[in-house]
């Protein structure tokens, strides 16, 4: 079973297929140009990479051409908590806006080809451009309502619930790229699945297990195929197989 790859080769964001996922839709080609200006592009990072680092001061967010993220705080007893993933077309970076220092760090996950967007120009430009601001106020918006999700599938889920959902909310995020919705690679490892979801490493793969042996998906390492994915999407949403 093969998965996608991802091979963005991006110059600027007119030939970038994932502008359409981190840019307004009717965004003009001459507020693109302006806003050409202010994105910087660097070379790739490598896996196991930092981006920045929890208490660094605030200057950027960053767009994900390709590759994928990990974001994580670390608790006074030096123990790490994953706060989220994030893949092509999606921004990360907010956490640092609330007092001008990143609350978690940022590391990658595989090689990864970000854009990186200098807050105080951004905030320059999108003076000039309304639908700019109003996209990234929603993006913002967006991060927020995941956090709230996360923190509610935490509370009420059973372990199979929360497998699921994180399944199903990959496969929907993949399916805005374009691309496969049921056949994918997953950039993290179990034990980051677990320590985002709140479940031991074991606990993980037991279920992995037993959404293969119940016919929903297909694993082979880190290749996932969904093979029922309204099964999948209906298990996240109700209490564990029995």
């Amino acid at each position: 079973m093969r998965s996608p790859t991802l091979n963005i080769q991006a110059n600027n964001c007119h030939n970038c297929r994932m502008s359409t996922l981190c840019l307004p839709l009717t965004l003009d080609v001459g507020s693109l140009d302006r806003l050409e200006t202010v994105i910087e592009r660097g070379r790739p990072v490598h896996k196991q990479q930092f981006i920045f680092h929890a208490g660094d001061p605030f200057q950027s967010v960053y767009a994900i051409r390709s590759g994928a993220i990990k974001s994580y705080c670390t608790s006074e007893d030096g123990s790490e908590q994953v706060t989220g993933f994030y893949l092509p077309g999606e921004i990360f970076g907010w956490d640092g806006i609330d007092n001008n220092n990143h609350k978690n760090t940022a590391v990658a996950l595989e090689t990864t080809a970000l854009c990186e967007i200098p807050f105080n120009r951004f905030e320059e430009v999108s003076r000039t451009m309304p639908i700019l601001q109003q996209h990234f106020m929603r993006l913002m918006a967006k991060e927020i309502t995941s956090d709230q999700e996360l923190i509610t599938l935490l509370a009420k889920s059973s372990a199979e619930e929360r497998v699921a959902s994180l399944l199903i909310s990959l496969s929907n995020r993949l399916k805005r790229q374009h691309l496969s919705a049921t056949r994918f690679r997953l950039p993290m490892s179990r034990a980051d699945i677990g320590n985002y979801l709140g479940l031991t490493v074991e606990t993980v793969s037991r279920v992995f297990s037993r959404f293969q042996s119940f016919d929903l998906i297909l694993c082979d390492k880190k290749e996932i195929e969904i093979t029922n994915l309204p099964g999948l999407s209906s298990l996240a949403h109700k209490p564990k197989i029995t």
